[in-house]
């Protein structure tokens, strides 16, 4: 995106970098290429075993936040590799979390799906 970018041109600008993002996440990032294969057979899943509207948000949404999360994980170990290739107390501290982080989506994913699809162990 131009610096000084406004109106329709900053909208269409930033959907273009998003796009960038996500194809770029796809190319280099197997962790995203697995739950991306992932989501192509949950998400239509989820619209199939979704009772009502706030299911399809849990069941689709966990998903989706999963997606977020493993692209801002590879966005923080991109940036810590960028930094520099010897080894940092700092850096690795950084991708343990943004890993961690992922972490507790995939515990959310977990958690949402059991729990609607089996409420009788909940």
């Amino acid at each position: 995106m131009k610096p000084g970018q406004k109106g329709i041109v900053r909208i269409i600008s930033a959907f273009k970098n998003s796009i960038r993002g996500i194809r770029d996440a796809f190319r280099f990032e197997a962790a995203f290429r697995e739950e991306t294969y992932f989501a192509t057979i949950a998400i239509p899943l989820g619209f199939y075993l979704a009772h009502n509207n706030i299911e399809l948000i849990l069941l689709v949404g966990s998903i989706i936040l999963l997606m977020a999360v493993e692209i801002l994980n590879s966005a923080i170990e991109a940036v810590v590799d960028r930094v520099g290739a010897e080894y940092h107390e700092l850096s690795g501290r950084a991708k343990d979390m943004a890993s961690a982080a992922v972490l507790f989506a995939i515990i959310l994913v977990l958690l949402v799906w059991v729990s609607l699809l089996y409420p009788h162990y909940f």
